[in-house]
């Protein structure tokens, strides 16, 4: 019994021992391989810079090695932020060494807006006199619009543009809510606020089709002008093919002027060799964008430049807590504002703002900071794809408010949802719940009961102060009247092109935009750019995030499509007190 004892500790140390070795040899391989892709590269002559936005882009770029990291296939993913894509393209401009850029996506994972940046910095980009190429086997309408600025647009002669319009589906859970015996408790201001509707009616309302109509159509009408104005084409052509889908295939896109030539990939090499001067049997000199953007920009100021513009990244939902990757944390981001504003280094601060909003109570956390930095320094904002809701009532206190055409924004209404499920519990699954309480509204929130009309209305009042707090906040900051917010707000979702003419908007423009803006009101010359919140250290971040992450990577490659579903389930499951949010999820292409 002792040897049997001995050796079974034995067992047990010598298996500790060997995961722990296993676990840092893991650790050593993920650092080499993201070292490995980390590394700048040097650009050759002649070279031809190759934009492909087949990932998912992001405001900004991670340094987070589990966000880079594929654990099904277990290798490093390339990831990249706008902010780097910008740069880059920037910098080939003046880069002696880069002939001119090669575009080939058939559809761009991005929001409206994110498109619209990157392609209004290739239209300064054609200024330097350098060539855009776009090739594709197949583009869907959002990759066409944005492949539109190229000199020359390709299509592989067997492919097709997507050309139809754009329309907006929500789904409707009302009917199998009451089948499953789920009642949903709902509490809201603005007629518009329609983030509620898929759980009380089966159908889009009227208000709700009206404000989607309005902004679907400015988006659509911003595309459309700015196809016809790089192609030459006639707005109301371009309705008329979408109309009578006219653009069938690849002959009748080259018939009507959408695309140029009609080539297979090996004669499109060809072409890029002749331009690049590179030789019939060598290859081009080609780098990603992801590999350009590592590539230091040249410096143009000698010395150590003292001011600094901040750049801070509010991305994703609003809740309370710390700050986490993917997500705004009322306290942690309310923190990072407060360290922009006190540090003297720092002169002017640019709020870059893509979120659908969240909760209420966290979005004011960060509004008092924000409004605290307006009294000392310059702060403008910058909305990138979505800036509504909860997004908006953070940006209200700046200085300006830039956005592009096609950004979502608005949406300045509240509510709150609380999940009735005591019929689903007592007669679909025969679970009873039973409670003893002190006083009578104990348990009010509780999801096994429904609320009492006192508790209604004592919730509905919650609403209607937070709502009240939330014009006055956008009437002082836009300098409207609350009257004048009341009647544009209800919860109705803007695109920025609306937003410009009811003035909850100063200009267009992008992130590179507001920097411009920033360092004019600041009065700088020279400066340089910093970005918040600071990014963790990636060797701290891997030991933090390598379960969760390793565990969300496996359920985004399980579920495919639905995965965006289920992360939107769980986030509701999430959301506590009343909330400012856009009523659902944007995404067009």
């Amino acid at each position: 019994m002792k040897d049997f004892f001995k050796y079974l500790l034995a067992t047990v140390v010598g298996v500790l021992i060997t995961s722990l070795l296993a676990f840092f040899i893991f650790l050593g391989v993920i650092g080499a391989m993201m070292s490995k892709s980390d590394k700048p590269i040097d650009v050759k002559e002649n070279s031809l810079l190759v934009l492909k936005l087949n990932k998912e882009i992001a405001d900004r770029g991670s340094n987070n090695p589990m966000a880079n990291f594929d654990f099904m296939s277990m290798k490093p993913v390339t990831t990249i932020g706008l902010n780097d894509i910008l740069k880059a393209i920037k910098n080939a401009a003046d880069d002696p060494k880069i002939k001119g850029i090669y575009i080939e996506n058939e559809s761009i994972p991005a929001g409206t807006a994110t498109v619209e940046e990157i392609r209004n910095a290739l239209i300064k980009f054609k200024e330097s006199g350098k060539f855009i190429i776009s090739y594709s086997n197949v583009y869907s309408q959002n990759s066409y619009y944005f492949a539109s600025v190229a000199d020359k647009v390709m299509l592989n002669p067997e492919g097709a543009i997507d050309w139809v319009g754009l329309r907006s589906e929500i789904m409707f859970f009302k009917n199998a809510l009451e089948k499953l015996g789920v009642e949903a408790q709902i509490l809201r201001h603005g007629k518009f606020k329609s983030a509620v509707e898929p759980f009380m009616s089966d159908k889009m309302s009227p208000e709700n089709r009206e404000q989607t109509m309005t902004y679907l159509g400015s988006i659509w009408d911003h595309w459309v002008e700015g196809i016809a104005k790089e192609r030459g084409l006639e707005v109301k052509d371009l309705n008329q093919w979408a109309d009578n889908l006219t653009i069938r295939n690849a002959k009748a896109a080259l018939e009507h002027n959408m695309i140029d030539s009609l080539l297979y990939k090996d004669e499109v090499i060809d072409m890029l060799k002749e331009l690049t001067d590179t030789k019939p049997k060598k290859d081009i000199n080609s780098v990603s964008i992801e590999q350009y953007a590592k590539v230091p920009a040249p410096r143009k100021q000698k010395g150590l430049i003292k001011d600094k513009i901040a750049v801070v990244y509010a991305s994703g939902e609003i809740s309370m807590g710390e700050q986490t990757e993917g997500g705004i944390g009322g306290e942690g981001f309310a923190r990072a504002i407060r360290e922009a504003r006190r540090d003297s280094s720092i002169k002017a601060i640019v709020l870059r703002v893509n979120s659908p909003g969240g909760s209420a109570l966290a979005s004011e956390l960060i509004w008092r900071e924000m409004s605290l930095a307006r009294e000392v320094k310059p702060v403008i904002v910058s909305m990138g794809d979505v800036a509504a809701s909860g997004g908006y009532y953070i940006a209200a206190p700046a200085d300006v408010i830039i956005a592009n055409p096609t950004t979502i924004t608005g949406s300045i209404g509240v509510f709150g949802m609380i999940p009735n499920i005591q019929q689903v519990m007592n007669k679909k699954l025969g679970i009873n719940i039973d409670v003893v309480k002190t006083n009578k509204s104990s348990d009010l929130g509780s999801l096994f009961r429904p609320l009492t009309a006192q508790e209604r209305a004592v919730i509905q009042l919650g609403i209607e102060d937070v709502y009240t707090t939330f014009i006055g906040h956008v009437a002082d900051g836009r300098e409207l009247t609350v009257e004048q917010v009341d009647e544009i707000g209800q919860g109705r979702v803007w695109s920025g092109v609306n937003a410009l003419d009811i003035k909850l908007i100063d200009e267009f423009g992008g992130l590179e935009r507001a920097i411009e803006i920033a360092a004019e009101r600041a009065e700088l010359e020279q400066y340089r750019i910093t970005e918040l919140p600071k990014q963790e250290d990636p060797f701290q971040a891997l030991l933090k995030e390598l379960t969760g992450s390793a565990k969300m990577k496996i359920f985004e490659k399980e579920f495919g499509f639905a995965y965006k579903q289920y992360s939107r389930i769980q986030s509701i499951m999430e959301n506590r007190g009343v909330q400012a949010r856009l009523p659902y999820d944007v995404e067009i292409y």
